[in-house]
């Protein structure tokens, strides 16, 4: 009885939940917003100094691990460091450390030295090995990267739990947001930078110190064009590279190199695109010689080994290489583009830059940089000269500091009993007071008094370097040009001309003559020459098969075949060889690659009279039908196969193809039929439409057949079914068969 009160009192205090109408508006902006712009600022988009916060987090925790300097660590133990300041787990991390190694190739300068297996950027298969294997540490060049971070250079901010600190951007002293390659899609934008050359945007950086109006024309003398850690050529588009330089968007064409072994009759590929993979040119090649496109192949081979990349292709006796070589370029990602949209954070603000503008924020930021690295550097100099000051003052008595601080009782009385009597302050006479007594020797207080002046000027130094914009940059300068000498490389990818490249051949012609195609119900395809027809040949037919499609046409047309799995297949006429009508011919849904059970239901050759404002008529088994335009069937490839070419919600009876109106008879399983125009049929753009109903059928009944033009001699009395609206009721219809039958009893 109590717990049952206790339940009511339970039920009577449960208030239901206000519903509160909000915007949509106010909705996106309370809780998508703050989601995206966490993407856009915390993860996606590189900043100023060329990293992600990924990237950062990892550099930064080598750096503090020592392994700038010191010996190689196990890769799971930079992992298990980095989660101190990123909490996103170890496979993620991983990842991100074997991207910036020296085995991956990804960047042309890489910040990690690494040993083990760590993958190519050029293959997406070949899988990098776990961390408890593989060992790293820091480039040399990543002492570059973190110059002057112990000097105050950058701002240090508290890291997700609180319990250290890390830095906000890193300090580099060359424009790394330039010479590392970089690509994120965050929510909304999207940021794709490609590398240059280390030597040419250290002097085209130096160039804008010393003119910060320089021209792009200019620029692009210093800077050519891209660089990328896969080589390749790159073919030169001023029109684009000036896009590049001036608003951070366009594109650059790049090309494989190869060689050709005359001996053993190859192509070595050995450098491919940096957009590509070898996965995808092999694919792509597979394809090619499925299709009967690459008849100069033989055979190839990925012989990627420590030596690097290389990917070998055998030829047919007498090809032409560099001919087949251009061909290739065309119809594979041996020739790939680069799509450029330098979107960079700058302060938190995602912004669209050029060039020449992502090397004005460098160097406002560099210049950010220095001059914090030089006001530590002179606070420094400044305290130790007010410390070596108040040496200079003890110097004149130094018996007097000895006795004060002998004929003082207390220890805490030294300082203020050396602060009364040489009238300095506590820091100066807490830096009197621990002299040792070993440096109370002349020698010691003679290069002490000596280096003040030294510090003196040092410190003017420092102040009117500080003071001067000029001489800031002039130092920049000076750093770059230092950068230069000990890290540049020659360009990996090599620059080419348009007018270099040779043309890929046209396709082969195609003998034209006049022929006839022959399919039968059963998927038999013959084409047969109009010589060979005057042979007067019977057809060849299966048992019980019979042809469904019979027409002349031209060798260079091509054909589209519908089967009864809502497939459209498409083929060329001269890929078939000629046959006989005494002969069976070729077994199409072999030829063509059908599923397993699938058999053609229409045909239509695509000749000059084709045109996409033809319809195809779909009559389905229940009572149902649609007019698909042509047009519904184009696609920007040149696909082989389309797969939904037409509804499944019912088993198809009959395709037909509508050049124009024409009259369409529907039969069902109980001898009835309607004869309607097809115009009466509705057209639906959209392939998979089921269509309207255009026979009223009975419950179990079926249309069992569709026929159209000469199909219509089929039925001798298909004109007293004929119906002016839709849906229609089916009329008594006299079948062939019993017709024959009730004139022999006759």
């Amino acid at each position: 009885m109590a717990r049952k009160k206790k339940q009511e009192v339970i039920e009577e205090e449960i208030i239901p939940a206000e519903i509160v109408d909000q915007p949509i508006t106010e909705t996106i902006e309370t809780n998508y917003m703050p989601y995206a712009m966490s993407v856009i600022i915390s993860r996606a988009i590189p900043e100023i100094d060329g990293f992600k916060p990924s990237h950062r987090k990892l550099l930064y925790t080598m750096y503090n691990m020592g392994l700038l300097t010191g010996q190689k660590t196990k890769s799971a133990n930079i992992v298990g460091q980095t989660m101190k300041l990123n909490p996103h787990g170890d496979a993620s991390i991983y990842e991100t450390m074997v991207r910036l190694t020296r085995g991956h190739e990804a960047l042309l300068y890489p910040f990690v030295d690494s040993k083990g297996s760590f993958g190519k950027h050029y293959s997406r298969d070949m899988a990098y090995a776990a961390s408890r294997y593989t060992e790293a540490k820091l480039d040399p060049i990543c002492n570059e990267i973190f110059a002057g971070i112990d000097k105050d250079a950058v701002d240090l901010v508290p890291n997700y739990d609180n319990t250290t600190k890390e830095p906000t951007l890193l300090p580099t002293t060359f424009p790394n947001i330039l010479v590392s390659p970089n690509m994120g899609i965050a929510v909304g934008l999207a940021s794709n930078i490609c590398s240059f050359n280390l030597g040419e945007i250290c002097d085209g950086t130096v160039a804008l110190l010393r003119n910060p109006r320089i021209s792009v024309e200019k620029m692009m003398e210093h800077i050519k064009a891209p660089d990328f850690s896969t080589g390749g050529y790159l073919v030169y588009d001023s029109e684009q590279i000036k896009k590049i330089f001036e608003k951070g968007t366009g594109s650059v064409s790049l090309l494989s190199k190869y060689v050709y072994d005359k001996k053993n009759n190859c192509i070595d590929i050995l450098e491919i695109p940096y957009s590509t993979s070898i996965e995808a040119i092999m694919k792509k090649l597979v394809d090619l010689i499925k299709e009967g496109k690459l008849k100069e192949v033989t055979d190839m081979r990925d012989e990627i080994d420590l030596k690097g990349f290389k990917l070998t292709l055998d030829l047919r006796r007498g090809t032409d290489p560099d001919k087949l070589m251009a061909k290739l370029y065309k119809m594979t990602t041996l020739k790939d583009e680069f799509s450029c949209n330098f979107n960079v954070l700058i302060e938190s603000s995602p912004k669209q830059l050029g060039v020449i503008g992502i090397l004005e924020e460098w160097i406002k930021f560099r210049l950010s940089c220095l001059s914090r690295e030089m006001r530590f550097d002179l606070k420094k100099k400044k305290d130790k000269l007010h410390l070596l000051k108040a040496l200079s003052k003890v110097l004149l008595d130094i018996d007097k500091a000895i006795k004060i601080i002998r004929e003082t009782e207390k220890e805490v009385d030294v300082i203020p009993r050396l602060m009364e009597g040489f009238s300095i302050d506590q820091i100066q006479a807490e830096y009197i007071a621990e002299i040792k007594l070993r440096h109370l020797n002349h020698e010691y207080l003679i290069n002490r008094v000596h280096e003040i002046e030294g510090l003196r000027a040092e410190i003017k130094e420092l102040e009117d370097t500080l003071a001067d914009e000029i001489k800031m940059k002039a130092k920049i300068a000076e750093q770059l040009k230092a950068i230069k000498k000990k890290y540049a490389k020659p360009r990996k990818t090599e620059i080419i001309f348009a007018d270099s490249i040779p043309e890929a051949p046209e396709e082969e012609s195609v003998e034209n003559y006049s022929c006839r195609l022959v399919l039968t119900r059963d998927g038999y395809f013959k084409k047969i020459t109009q010589q060979s027809l005057r042979g007067n040949d019977e057809h060849r037919l299966k048992d019980g098969d019979e042809i469904i499609f019979n027409e002349d046409c031209e060798n260079k047309h091509e054909f589209i075949v519908f089967t009864d799995k809502c497939q459209l297949y498409k083929a060329k006429i001269a890929a078939f060889e000629p046959c006989k009508a005494s002969s069976l011919g070729d077994f199409l849904p072999s030829k063509l690659d059908f599923d397993e059970g699938e058999r053609p239901i229409m045909m239509r050759v695509m000749d000059d009279n084709f045109a996409p404002t033809d319809h195809v008529i779909f009559i389905f088994e229940n009572g149902k039908g649609v007019r698909v335009p042509m047009s519904s069937y184009e696609t920007k490839s040149n696909r082989r196969r389309l797969t939904g070419a037409y509804s499944g919600a019912s088993p198809i009876v009959a395709a037909i193809y509508e050049k124009e109106t024409t009259e369409v008879l529907l039969v069902s399983d109980n001898g009835k039929g309607i004869l309607i125009k097809s115009s009466l049929i509705p057209e639906k753009t959209t392939r998979t439409a089921s269509g309207v109903i255009l026979f009223n059928l009975k419950k179990k009944q079926i249309v069992v057949d569709a026929v159209s033009g000469e199909g219509l001699k089929k039925y001798p009395d298909a004109a007293k079914c004929k119906k002016i609206k839709i849906p229609a009721t089916g009329s008594a219809l006299i079948y062939p068969d019993v017709q024959d039958m009730q004139i022999g009893i006759e």
